[in-house]
């Protein structure tokens, strides 16, 4: 390995129970890349002078999760065509000049995921997207992409569904409904909680009723913050029901392959995850 490994970071609010430091530690064995990789907590008010603090010290590459990824979108002097089409930056990229370039991997991760781990066709599926943040935003354009017939957007606060399926623009395809009235708008074969409500420890209070037959489940969380999601799918008899392990690994594979030039393998990396997070 090289004498002089790359510092990289990843930067949350909380982000103590972050998987990406191990995650690109494994990337870093796997190719023989070396670098160092650590979490830093950084509360949204405070995010710009830590970021600039890190890029002083010599960090190169980063990445940026809850409830970063619009003011990280902000601080980018250029962005991917991808990035730029969701408006949530989650991979940035130093540039040789200084700024940052900034990319969007979440989209990419899940896809990997789910089609290629999971196996899930995703072609005329109805999608039920439950929040509208920053990392809703970062998976709902590659979904839409990968041919889901129709998206839904609910979020508890109405004007931010509002804002994004405007920003989406495409009204015959995306729509929006009231959280509150979720009971009575119908069911999807395909539910997402894009929502912050695991990580925070928060409840989830959906009707059942929601859930079609043979309904694909998931939780862009993952571990523990994922628990109550996958329960209420499990209990409405979802056919499915998956947490966002694998998009994380997919994702984190996606931003090593952007500062590094090479994609490692996540399979290895997410089964031996996987085996931890089921066996604690």
């Amino acid at each position: 390995m090289s004498e002089s490994p790359q510092r990289h970071a990843v930067f949350g609010h909380p982000v103590g129970h972050s998987l990406s430091p191990s995650i690109h530690r494994r990337f870093s064995q796997q190719t023989g890349i070396a670098l160092s990789y650590e979490a830093i907590d950084a509360p949204p008010e405070t995010f710009a002078a830590q970021l600039d603090a890190f890029r002083a010290g010599g960090g190169g590459g980063a990445n940026v999760t809850l409830p970063l990824k619009t003011l990280a979108f902000e601080r980018c002097a250029q962005v991917s065509d991808y990035a730029a089409r969701t408006g949530a930056v989650n991979t940035l990229e130093p540039l040789s000049g200084g700024g940052w370039r900034g990319h969007n991997t979440d989209g990419p991760g899940l896809i990997a995921d789910l089609a290629e781990r999971h196996g899930q066709d995703l072609r005329e599926r109805d999608l039920l997207l439950l929040g509208a943040g920053g990392a809703a935003r970062g998976v709902a354009y590659a979904l839409l992409d990968a041919g889901v017939r129709s998206l839904t957007i609910a979020n508890r606060h109405a004007e931010r569904a509002d804002a994004l399926a405007d920003r989406i623009g495409q009204p015959g395809r995306v729509h929006v409904r009231y959280w509150n009235d979720l009971a009575d708008a119908g069911s999807w074969d395909f539910i997402i909680n894009a929502t912050s409500a695991g990580v925070q420890g928060g409840a989830i209070d959906l009707p059942f009723s929601i859930v079609a037959p043979r309904a694909l489940c998931y939780d862009l969380s993952y571990g523990r913050a994922a628990t109550a999601f996958l329960a209420w799918a499990r209990a409405a008899r979802a056919a499915h029901a998956f947490d966002g392990l694998g998009m994380l690994v997919e994702q984190a594979a996606e931003a090593f392959a952007i500062w590094h030039g090479r994609r490692p393998d996540g399979e290895p990396v997410y089964a031996e995850l996987r085996a931890q997070l089921d066996g604690a």
